[in-house]
């Protein structure tokens, strides 16, 4: 593997000298591609000229834009003998910081186009900031997939050969601002994998771009047009072709990418209030197609439940098409559930409970306590309803980094979402000392049970639906620590209401010396087949869309 370094430049070099300093420290041969550039930056370009230290400048004459000079660039690599070369601007835009984590995912996925995924910070002009969400959903049509997070970042390690077979071909690329997506969405579909990894990006004081609003969007709208009817009309060979994630290992929960926009979440909510449940649910019946035909893996796990969940029930059929949309849409349901709950659109008396529920319980007893819950049914509407009294004596541990935009949704609706909850990621001894004393003082702790640490240590494998899975032992862990019951609670929509249901696991765990691991599996097993009993009374109110029986005993038990 042999990379270089491509940097189209046209009117830019005030800031080139800090973009080559990095690219020679790491060792790479830089062609600077003068893409017509008028004076004084033409004559600035010229020299930077140094053939001893591997840097090359190649003037064009007649400016042909972003993407010509970088196709002209990729021809000169690899007539040079490269097989990789890194895209970069010239403008001092992109975070050279990261140069060295970009070059080593190139290296340990060679076959793939690496590309950074732009954090911005507010130098980004609003203007600009829309165009690239419109760009991004496009482009997500346009590949029937979610893989690609950011298709418009410049900074991107293209495989030369990959290139080189798409212009053999005769493939249409865009030679100016349009260029950088489609040549990825052409990759995509012919099978390159996409890599990514998080870059900032800035928009320096003074810098002046290229980029003409009034033409380059007319060709970006247009490259949009020619990609989706592209793809329609290969839609056979784009579906059998398209590039594969790159891992095929099971992906933990925490690492599946979000797939709520924030507006698109902001517009549900409008939607709920404007229309109701049944219109707004109407009328996000083709939304959730969609999320349901690009979702392969999550499409993929929901099959594996189902399948399981099916034959425990007795019953002898397989999950289709439409149990698994079903499915989806049980779970946009329970996101248009949530947020109508928290924006006040859902009455206090849509929820009842069992004479025995675990809230009722916990509230008899002057006894602080751990409350496990779960991501079958929706608890989030739960929290919502409760007496306001009763929410602030919850303190939830919460785990909310893959899911940001929806968590920024419900706390822009209501404040009180966020409160007494605390990353799961973040606790430390100072939090822990917290936690005891209010639960010393009455409170009780909220944590999930039915999904794995972030670090995929300290679980118990039990019995799940036939088959061996893991559970994180934390919840019992806590309740030890905290000296307190151990209670269940589930929330499940029956029709057009919402049922509590839960019990008391333990007045106190107890993890005795010599025995703790056992212990924790008789806590953890409990739990198991109460979780069990709730996802069975409704297989599409599971709403853990991930790999849940990947791990084996012997990697996770500790």
């Amino acid at each position: 593997m042999k990379i270089c370094a491509i940097i189209p430049s046209h009117n830019h070099w005030t800031a080139l000298d800090g973009v080559l300093t990095p690219l020679l420290a790491a060792g790479l041969a830089i062609f600077i591609i003068d893409d017509g550039s008028a004076e004084p930056a033409r004559s600035a370009l010229a020299t930077r000229h140094d053939p001893t230290r591997d840097v090359i400048v190649h003037r064009l004459a007649v400016n042909q834009g972003k993407g010509g000079a970088v196709l002209a660039g990729m021809a000169l690599a690899r007539e040079a003998g490269f097989t990789h070369a890194l895209q970069v601007d010239a403008d001092g835009q992109h975070d050279l910081g990261r140069l060295t984590d970009l070059l080593a995912l190139a290296r340990q996925y060679p076959q793939a186009l690496v590309t950074g995924v732009p954090v911005y910070d507010n130098t980004i002009p609003l203007g600009r900031a829309i165009g690239r969400w419109i760009t991004h959903v496009w482009v997500w049509i346009e590949t029937l997939s979610f893989q690609i997070r950011d298709s418009m970042c410049g900074y991107r390690v293209y495989p030369l050969a990959a290139v080189w077979d798409l212009q053999a071909d005769g493939e249409t690329l865009g030679q100016r601002m349009d260029f950088d997506t489609e040549i990825m969405v052409r990759l995509f579909w012919r099978g390159t994998p996409v890599a990514q990894l998080p870059v900032r990006v800035t928009y320096p004081p003074g810098n002046t771009s290229n980029f003409d609003v009034v033409r380059d969007n007319l060709r970006i709208s247009a490259m949009h047009a020619r990609l989706f009817f592209t793809m329609l009309w290969c839609l056979p060979q784009v579906l059998k072709h398209r590039a594969a994630p790159l891992s095929a290992e099971p992906i933990h929960w925490a690492r599946l990418s979000e797939r709520g926009l924030y507006w698109g979440l902001r517009f549900c909510s409008a939607l709920y209030r404007l229309l109701g449940h049944r219109l707004s649910h109407a009328a996000i019946a083709p939304i959730v197609l969609f999320f349901y035909l690009t979702g392969n893996e999550q499409r993929r796990t929901s099959r594996e439940f189902l399948i399981r969940a099916f034959a425990a029930r007795g019953e002898t059929r397989q999950p289709g098409f439409w149990s698994g949309y079903r499915h989806f849409f049980s779970f946009a349901g329970r996101t248009l559930d949530s947020l109508a709950a928290w924006s006040g659109s859902l009455s206090p008396d849509k929820m009842d409970g069992d004479d025995a529920d675990s809230l009722r319980l916990a509230m008899a007893d002057p006894r602080g306590a751990v409350i496990i819950v779960s991501h079958v049914g929706n608890i989030e509407v739960s929290r919502a309803l409760i007496d306001p009294a009763i929410r602030r004596r919850l303190l939830v541990l919460v785990h909310t980094q893959h899911a940001a935009n929806y968590n920024r949704v419900l706390r822009e609706i209501n404040p009180e979402t966020a409160l007494n909850t605390f990353q799961v990621t973040d606790l430390d001894a100072a939090t822990a000392v917290l936690l005891k004393e209010r639960v010393d003082q009455g409170d009780w702790i909220v944590i999930a049970g039915d999904r794995v640490p972030v670090s995929g240590d300290r679980v118990s494998v039990a019995p799940f639906l036939g088959q061996p899975a893991a559970f994180p032992q934390g919840p019992y862990i806590l309740a030890a620590v905290m000296e307190c019951p151990l209670y269940t609670l589930f929330c499940r929509r029956e029709g057009g209401r919402f049922h509590l249901t839960g019990r008391r696991l333990a007045d106190r765990v107890t993890l005795p010396r010599g025995q703790r691991m056992e212990a924790l599996d008789g806590y953890a097993g409990a739990f198991a087949r109460e979780l069990e009993e709730q996802a069975l009374l409704d297989p599409f109110q599971w709403y853990n869309f991930f790999d849940f029986w990947a791990m084996k005993k012997d990697a996770v038990t500790s």
